[in-house]
C-alpha cells in the first residue's frame, strides 16, 4: 500500500457448498453493487464442493472489475468452519458476510461503509426481505413465518444491545480484531452440508453483546433473500425445528442423566394440544406457527435423551 491508497475497509466473504444453481446469480449480483470509497475485496470459500461451483468460480466474468477476489477452499464441512476460514484469509478492516442465495441491494456496500466510518462499531447488522423466485407466497405461509426464511428488520437505524435483536448469517459485519476477543464461529452449530442445524450467527451475536461489544442495525443495508420452491413446504419448517430442539436438547442436558425432567413432558403435551386446537378451529393454513413449536418440543426430547 502507497502512502496515497486507504486500507482495506471491507472484505465481502460468500461461503458456498454446493449451490451452483444458486451462486451464479449471486455472483453476478455482486458485480453489480455501487462501489464503497474505500477499497474492497472478495474472499468466496469452497466448502468442499462436489458440484459445478468451482468451474463457476473460476470463471472470471462475474469479477467486479478493479476488485480483488480470492478463491479458497475448505475441506472441513460445516458453514462455521467455512466462516471461520474467510476469517482467516480476509484483509480488510471489516468482514461482511453474504449466503450463496441472496441478492444485494445495489447501494448494500456503501450503507456500510457510511455505518463504519460514521460510527465505527465493532459488528453491523442489515435488513434482509424475502424474494419468492417460483410463484406467489402460499396460503399457509403466515407473514410471521417469513423470519424463519430469513427476513430481518429492527426497524430505523440504531445501537442493538438487547439479545432478541440479534442480526442474521446472511447479512452482517464483523470487525476483524473482535474475533481475536470474542472468539470465532462455534463450528457445533450452523448448516453442514445437508443438515441445517442454523445458530451459529445468534450464538455470536449473544456473544458479542455479553463481551460489551458495540452493534449498529443498519437498515439501508439490504439483502434479498431468494425462496426455492422446494423450501415453500410445511415439512421444511417442522424439520428446521425438530432439529434445532434436537440440538439445543442435548447441548442443555451436557453431562447430566439422559433421565429427561418430567417438566419437558409437559410442555410437549401443551405444544401438541395447542397445535391441535389451532388446527381444528382455523385450519391448517393458520396452525404451522404452533406445530412447529411441538415438533422443536420433541427434537429437544430426543436430543436429551440421544447418546
Amino acid at each position: 500500500m502507497t502512502a496515497n491508497e486507504s486500507p482495506m475497509l471491507i472484505t465481502v466473504a460468500l461461503c458456498t457448498h454446493n449451490h451452483a444453481d444458486r451462486i451464479c446469480r449471486t455472483l453476478e449480483d455482486l458485480g453489480r453493487l455501487t462501489p464503497p470509497s474505500r477499497p474492497w475485496e472478495i474472499v468466496v470459500v469452497d466448502n468442499g464442493c462436489t458440484d459445478a461451483t468451482p468451474s463457476l468460480l473460476a470463471d472470471t466474468r462475474w469479477r467486479p472489475v478493479g476488485v480483488p477476489v480470492r478463491v479458497v477452499r475448505e475441506e472441513q464441512l460445516g458453514l462455521s468452519n467455512a466462516r471461520n476460514r474467510a476469517l482467516h484469509e480476509a484483509k480488510g478492516e471489516y468482514l461482511l458476510f453474504i449466503d450463496d442465495d441472496e441478492t444485494p441491494d445495489s447501494r448494500w456496500l456503501t450503507a456500510y461503509e457510511q455505518a463504519m466510518l460514521a460510527h465505527a462499531p465493532d459488528a453491523l447488522g442489515g435488513r434482509i426481505e424475502v424474494l419468492f423466485e417460483h410463484g406467489q407466497q402460499p396460503a399457509w405461509l403466515q407473514e410471521e413465518l417469513l423470519g424463519f426464511l430469513g427476513r430481518l428488520d429492527h426497524g430505523a437505524e440504531r445501537w442493538l444491545t438487547g439479545p432478541d435483536t440479534p442480526f442474521y448469517g446472511g447479512n452482517f459485519a464483523v470487525r476483524r480484531e473482535v474475533f481475536t476477543q470474542a472468539g470465532e464461529f462455534d463450528t457445533e452449530l450452523g448448516r453442514k452440508g445437508r443438515i441445517n442445524l442454523g445458530g451459529e450467527d445468534t450464538e455470536f451475536y449473544r456473544r458479542l453483546i455479553s463481551t460489551g461489544h458495540t452493534v449498529r442495525w443498519v437498515p439501508e443495508a439490504v439483502i434479498h433473500h431468494r425462496i426455492r420452491a422446494d423450501k415453500l413446504r410445511r415439512s421444511y419448517f417442522l424439520e428446521l425445528h425438530y432439529r434445532q430442539g434436537k440440538s439445543e436438547g442435548a447441548r442443555k442436558r451436557g453431562d447430566a442423566s439422559r433421565l429427561p425432567p418430567l417438566y419437558l413432558f409437559g410442555q410437549l403435551g401443551r405444544a401438541m394440544w395447542r397445535a391441535l386446537r389451532q388446527h381444528m378451529s382455523q385450519g391448517r393454513n393458520h396452525s404451522l406457527r404452533l406445530e412447529m413449536n411441538a415438533v422443536y418440543f420433541l427434537g429437544y426430547l430426543q436430543g436429551w435423551v440421544a447418546q
